[in-house]
């Protein structure tokens, strides 16, 4: 009988198979070991890179995602400025295949604000040059498509203002995104806006882009109706110095400087008149040196007379009043009429002491009180005697920035508390504590003297329905040459609404306006633009017209006699 021996070959098979599947494992297992390792130190280095490695300069992998310089957005979170990329164009002269003035003449079809001349220029010259920076999409398209290989499109980090001329010299500009900010915000805030720990966190202003655009708006408006040489206009929060809007014209676009290297700011639309231009702001003072004289006891009654007879003869000169009323008059009176000659017996009964107090607690001898660098200091009297206090009672002779005045009404209104000025939006909780500069009662007073003035007063034209507006013309004459030029006004009107509970300071200013049938006063050129940019931007900033409200002024109307004339 045969006995028939079997090989274990499938046993074996199965054996290699099972050993070949613990293989794929274990190396499937190492490979997943050897990711899960790689992963886990990425990660560890980038949690480390991005908590511990703040004072980099961004050119690590981190750093690349953040822009080189932080947006700055208004105080509602709209952007008025922002790094991002942004397409330029520029040649290699020594690589063009085509003909520099064939080339240059589609360029400047291309770029029809610069001139042919200059892109032939460049197209010819020794070195790479810039044909454009900040160049749109559809631009450098239509350059692409000429097919010279001697132009190039590099893309760079640029600076841009999405909002154009709005707001231009509260935002300043910064030349590239990484310099130093040239002026305004840019440059005030240039340390926080390149904080390397704080760049993808926008910087809030106090700005409001939309009050804003109706402030720029009106003034514009107005500048052209008048004739005027120039305007501007400050929109303050009274009770926290927060700069709502600030506009001063001419403007300026930040995306497109031009060179004013060697103009006098007067000169320059990079000047900001606002904080830069010093002005003898005229019959805006006499309010402060009305309260001044109630703090010091000097004013105790509405009702005390002044002899406003005739003009008043001082040290060879005589004060005289634009519309004369040739009698004595009281307190309201002098405010409502807008009398020199009143305001200059207070100031003199006062005496120096008093008035000098207040301007110096009001900053008047101190540059701009604000964050910018570019702000300017009040031209200070040299001497300090009678003639001065009278002239400087009623705005001569002394010269302030716009923002002076208008943080001065501030604390005139608020309850007597000065603050600084800030573009930097405030928490609530952060607001400055301030200095007392009034009493409470005495700004109480002035509320109801404002408000007449509004009422029955020179200020009739700034009466915006239903919000209660309070304030003071001023009319000055510029100085040139030693003396004062007739034919030369700044006319400025600094109020305050709602003056039941004042809210927000608004200053309007025109330079050299012309006037319709030569009115030219302020009564008539700057009066009217707070009364147009309250109406609209009231509503705005939450205060709603409301004609059955009102300042209680019942007790002051019975001491005016007769009619209150126009300044």
């Amino acid at each position: 009988m045969a006995t028939i021996i079997v090989q274990p070959g499938g046993a074996r098979a199965g054996r290699q198979r099972v050993d070949l599947t613990a293989t794929a494992h274990n190396r499937l297992m190492l490979l997943l070991i050897l990711f899960l390792a790689i992963t886990g130190v990425l990660v560890l280095r980038l949690t480390w890179v991005g908590v511990f490695s703040h004072g980099g300069s961004g050119g690590d992998g981190l750093g690349g995602l953040l822009p080189a310089r932080a947006d700055i957005v208004d105080r509602n979170g709209v952007p008025l400025a922002r790094t991002m990329d942004a397409y330029s164009i520029a040649v290699r002269p020594s690589k063009l295949i085509g003909e520099p003035a064939e080339l240059a003449r589609k360029l400047h079809e291309i770029f029809p604000d610069e001139p042919e001349a200059a892109f032939y220029k460049k197209l010819t010259g020794r070195g790479w040059a810039y044909l454009r920076r900040r160049a749109m999409p559809e631009e450098v398209a239509a350059v692409n498509a000429l097919g010279e290989i001697g132009i190039e499109f590099p893309r760079e980090k640029e600076r841009l203002y999405p909002q154009r001329t709005l707001a231009a010299h509260v935002l300043g500009f910064a030349p590239n995104a990484e310099g130093q900010g040239g002026m305004g915000a840019e440059a005030a805030f240039n340390d926080r806006l390149t904080d390397a720990a704080r760049l993808g966190q926008p910087f809030a202003l106090s700005i409001d882009s939309r009050v804003q655009g109706a402030l720029e708006s009106e003034l514009y408006a107005q500048l052209v109706q008048t004739r005027a040489k120039g305007a501007g206009g400050i929109i303050m929060d009274a009770n926290t110095g927060e700069i709502i809007a600030m506009a001063s014209i001419p403007v300026f676009d930040p995306n497109k400087l031009q060179n004013y290297a060697g103009k006098r700011c007067s000169e320059s639309p990079l000047c900001n008149h606002m904080v830069q231009a010093r002005y003898e702001l005229g019959s805006s003072f006499k309010p402060l040196s009305i309260a001044a004289a109630m703090d010091a006891g000097v004013v105790t009654s509405m009702s005390k007379r002044y002899d406003a007879t005739a003009p008043l003869p001082i040290g060879g000169f005589r004060i005289k009043d634009d519309h004369p009323l040739g009698r004595w008059i009281n307190v309201p009176e002098i405010l409502v009429h807008s009398s020199n000659i009143g305001t200059a017996r207070i100031a003199d009964e006062m005496g120096a002491a008093p008035l000098q107090k207040l301007f110096r607690s009001l900053d008047f001898d101190q540059r701009a009180p604000i964050e910018f660098h570019e702000r300017a200091a009040g031209l200070w009297p040299s001497n300090w005697g009678r003639i001065t206090s009278m002239t400087t009672s009623y705005g001569h002779g002394i010269a302030v920035t716009p923002l002076h005045l208008a943080a001065a009404y501030a604390a005139l209104v608020n309850g007597g508390i000065w603050r600084p000025a800030t573009v930097r939006k405030l928490d609530p909780t952060n607001v400055p504590e301030g200095r007392r500069v009034f009493s409470a009662a005495t700004s109480a007073r002035m509320r109801q003297l404002l408000r007449m003035i509004v009422a029955a007063g020179t200020g009739r034209s700034a009466d915006a329905k239903g919000f209660r507006v309070g304030g003071k013309t001023g009319s000055a004459e510029k100085p040139q040459e030693g003396r004062y030029n007739k034919t030369s006004l700044v006319t400025t009107f600094a109020s305050a609404f709602p003056m039941d509970n004042p809210r927000y300071v608004v200053v309007a200013i025109m330079d050299e306006a012309t006037g319709q049938y030569g009115l030219r006063t302020a009564a008539w050129t700057a009066a009217p633009v707070v009364k147009r940019v309250v109406e609209r931007v009231g509503p705005m900033l939450g205060v709603m017209p409301d004609e059955q409200r009102d300042v209680d002024i019942s007790d002051l109307m019975p001491l005016l006699h007769g009619d209150a004339e126009k300044e």
